[in-house]
């Protein structure tokens, strides 16, 4: 048997999650929101709009955006973007330890 969970952040509704987090990383690693969407199999139209919500719904710019053109555009995470995407992480890592840890407790 193993443990399975979800972890989520909210504020009065869904803020920041799995996917989010997933798309702020491949859009740091790879610089384009285009090429980060392309990569997690989803739209570019998904992939703005839950940026757009959660920038709406936290207050703050989660990515800077360069419009195409000769340098090609692209996008790359604000320092608030990247504070999150690596609070998140940690408390991922430490949100996995506990359970594993009850799980162990628990079920063993």
């Amino acid at each position: 048997m193993q443990v399975r969970y979800k972890l989520w952040l909210e504020e009065d509704e869904h803020v920041f999650g799995e996917g989010l987090f997933e798309l702020l990383q491949e859009v740091d690693r790879l610089g384009s929101i285009n090429q980060a969407a392309r990569s997690l199999k989803m739209s570019y139209r998904q992939a703005w709009g839950q940026v757009k919500k959660a920038e709406e719904r936290l207050g703050q710019r989660l990515l800077i955006t360069r419009v195409g053109g000769e340098t090609g555009g692209g996008a790359e995470l604000t320092p608030v973007g990247r504070r999150l995407v690596q609070r998140y992480q940690q408390f991922k890592r430490e949100a996995a330890a506990a359970i594993e840890e009850a799980f162990q407790r628990c079920f063993s």
